[in-house]
């Protein structure tokens, strides 16, 4: 799963859009846009804010960063 599949993934779960996820991660709406429509990557500290989003909401990855059922 890419990073941009990951975002998305995490937004279509909780039912956000765009705008909404992003101010609860709090990154700007063209950061979050750039993740999930064009993949990129931000910088470590946003990244870190998503990876802390999806553990507050009990949103698994696994070690390859599919979606972890488990």
């Amino acid at each position: 799963m890419t990073f941009a599949d990951k975002v998305k993934h995490v937004r279509m779960k909780l039912y956000l859009s765009q705008m909404q996820l992003a101010k609860e991660i709090g990154v700007s709406f063209a950061t979050f846009n750039r993740w999930e429509n064009q993949g990129i990557e931000s910088r470590l500290a946003h990244l870190g804010k998503f990876h802390d989003f999806c553990e507050k909401h009990n949103i698994a990855f696994d070690e390859k960063g599919d979606v972890d059922n488990g």
